[in-house]
């Protein structure tokens, strides 16, 4: 029998936990983020959450995820935790950063 329990985010393999670490509102941070919703609409058809933390608000919270430099992408989960730094406009290198798999072609249609 199969099992119909909805899986939850800690559980499902193929959802993504994102937290963009940003310094303000700068064009290189507005960039990153247009650019990983891009990504996120293209390649993981809804199955992600996207965290903005802006360090000039809460210059602590980049100790916890050991940023260095901003802007810096951080994939929570699935694990193992990556991290991406940059404005993410090379494509290619964040797929291969965050280690995703592209989607087939009717998911990609219907994010």
């Amino acid at each position: 029998m199969k099992n119909t329990k909805p899986k939850g985010r800690q559980e499902d393999p193929d959802f993504y936990e994102l937290k963009l670490y940003v310094a303000g509102q700068t064009p290189k941070s507005l960039t990153a983020f247009a650019n990983l919703k891009k990504i996120c609409k293209e390649h993981l058809a809804g199955c992600y959450r996207i965290e903005i933390i802006d360090l000039l608000q809460n210059p602590m919270l980049a100790k916890g995820d050991q940023i260095l430099a901003i802007p810096t992408l951080v994939r929570k989960l699935p694990e193992p935790v990556r991290k991406i730094i940059g404005d993410l406009s090379n494509t290619e290198r964040v797929l291969v950063g965050l280690d995703l798999r592209p989607l087939p072609e009717e998911k990609r249609n219907q994010a």
